[in-house]
């Protein structure tokens, strides 16, 4: 893989929701949409082993209602965070424990989620769980809370500290890897790609870039890959590729990061005219629908309701003085238009 700067200086089917928490099996599928079929292997790898839910939940005790757990997000408008909510609120519900779950306005909202964190400290819950925006910005709070002695629980992006004792995630590394599988198989392992990656500062940003391109680098000798260029927000994800794309004619692909990066990187091909291989993270109704029609190939899911789940899980074992995993891994799936409708993929899908 060559790397150059840009003028701008499984398909697997997983037992991903709720109800389904075993590892599951993978399939093979094609990607109508370009007319490439995609291998077996790169479906195989396109899968994550989510965390068997039945090993973390045998042993806790459940609560009596009046201890709470308090999560505070990257946002909470969004559909991705209502359906973290709901799991989160879910296991809340099963294991006898009231739950909290605030986030700030948008995912650039720092101060203001340093607020909500301020405010879960003073509340004094049993625990809490972090998904940061900003871990430095956050690192001063997260050592009152260590002082206080209220266990934290990292989720989503994580928190780049050792005060968190688990982190509950999509492996981002391994997705964005997945993501990266399946676009050199959809184009034919050659040609250009460029990159909208959503951000720089979370975890969760940075190993969807990084872990794209690490792939490519190990594996994709004849693919090009464009230095990334970072929007977070659609309209800009789209003139940010429109720039790119007037900038690398040769471009056949292009990589969103995000849901807000992945739709952005969509409407910035269509405006621009051209025919590329776009491929996404997340959904949201622009990607599902342009999935289904086949203008874009294909994207990574996650697991939003069970990553909500075992966030709210893994605090009731930390209050219980049980032991919990440095990683608890909640799972993700490549779906295309062969596989969107499957129930196990479906379910965690929004628009």
């Amino acid at each position: 893989m060559r790397m150059l700067r840009t003028a701008l200086a499984l398909s697997s089917v997983l037992a991903l929701g709720l109800t389904a928490c075993s590892t599951s099996s993978t399939t093979t599928s094609s990607s109508p949409a370009t007319g490439t079929e995609t291998s077996a292997a790169a479906t195989e790898s396109a899968s994550s082993a989510p965390v068997n839910t039945d090993d973390l939940t045998a042993d806790i005790t459940k609560g009596d209602g009046t201890k709470t757990i308090y999560l505070v997000s990257k946002g909470f408008q969004h559909r991705f965070w209502q359906a973290v909510k709901e799991g989160a609120e879910q296991a809340g519900e099963e294991f006898g424990y009231k739950v909290e779950f605030v986030g700030p306005e948008n995912e650039q909202a720092v101060t203001q989620q340093l607020d909500q964190l301020t405010t879960a400290l003073q509340q004094k819950p049993a625990a809490i769980g972090f998904a940061a925006l900003d871990s430095g910005a956050a690192s001063s709070v997260l050592d009152q809370i260590k002082a206080a002695d209220i266990p934290v629980i990292a989720f989503d992006s994580g928190v780049d500290s050792d005060i968190p004792l688990t982190t509950v995630s999509t492996d981002n590394t391994a997705a964005a890897a997945a993501a990266a599988e399946h676009m050199s198989e959809l184009i034919g392992g050659k040609g250009t790609v460029g990159l909208v990656c959503h951000d720089q500062t979370s975890r969760t940003g940075q190993e969807r870039c990084q872990g794209f391109q690490d792939w490519m680098k190990a594996n994709a000798p004849d693919i090009t890959l464009l230095e990334p260029q970072y929007a977070g927000e659609v309209g800009l994800a789209a003139n940010t590729a429109k720039a790119m794309i007037t900038a690398n004619p040769d471009m056949v692909g292009i990589y969103g990061t995000n849901e807000a990066a992945a739709i952005g990187a969509l409407q910035g091909t269509t405006e621009s005219g051209k025919d590329l291989t776009v491929v996404g993270f997340d959904s949201g109704k622009a990607q599902l629908d342009a999935i289904r029609n086949g203008e874009q190939a294909g994207a990574i899911t996650q697991s939003p309701v069970k990553m909500g789940y075992l966030t709210v899980v893994a605090a009731i074992r930390a209050i219980d003085g049980l032991e919990v995993p440095a990683t608890i891994d909640s799972g993700f799936a490549w779906y295309d238009k062969s596989n969107i409708d499957d129930p196990d993929i479906a379910a965690n899908l929004y628009e």
